[in-house]
Order: C-alpha cells, then sequence, then structure tokens
C-alpha cells in the first residue's frame, strides 16, 4: 500500500473555494482505479493549512491517477490558490 500526504497551505480567502472543489472531486478521485481511501485534513492551529491523506494499492496507482485528467484539472485550479508551494511525501505501509 502506497500512503500520499500532501500539505497545501493557502491564501485564506481561497479555502471555501478549495473545499467547494474538494467536494465535488473527492468522490471521483475515490473510484480511481487503486484508490482506497482519500481524507481531507485540517491544520488545528492554522485553517488555511489543509491536507490531503490517501491510501492507494500502490505507487503505479498513484501515478495512473496523477497523469489522469481528473487530477491534471484539479490540480490546475488547486495550484492557483496556494500561499506557499505544497509539500507532498509517498510512504509504503511496512506493518
Amino acid at each position: 500500500m502506497t500512503v500520499r500526504l500532501v500539505r497545501m497551505t493557502f491564501h485564506p480567502d481561497k479555502v471555501a473555494a478549495f473545499l467547494e472543489l474538494f467536494d465535488e472531486s473527492a468522490e471521483k478521485i475515490r473510484s480511481a482505479p487503486g484508490c482506497r481511501s482519500l481524507k481531507l485534513l485540517q491544520d488545528s492551529r492554522y485553517p488555511n493549512i489543509l491536507s490531503t491523506y490517501s491510501l492507494w494499492d500502490s505507487e503505479e496507482c498513484l501515478n495512473n491517477y496523477r497523469s489522469s485528467q481528473l487530477f491534471l484539472t484539479t490540480w490546475k485550479k488547486t495550484k492557483k490558490w496556494f500561499a506557499a508551494p505544497p509539500q507532498a511525501w509517498s510512504h509504503e505501509s511496512i506493518r
């Protein structure tokens, strides 16, 4: 299993727009081949910092999603709202 964490810092006035886009896209992402789970997390102290936590069958499934039209379209909209560069990590579940 591949765990993907993406931390995004938004301009405070763009959080609502991102949440709307996430709500529109989440089920489609969850339906992507190999996606087992997708969650959206909000920083406890800084509400404009949001993170996605997703679980994938493999790195290959994650990469297939990342090259999909759904990802490319969603990411193009999302990145306009960033106040800082996003950070992303992939981990393999070992236990």
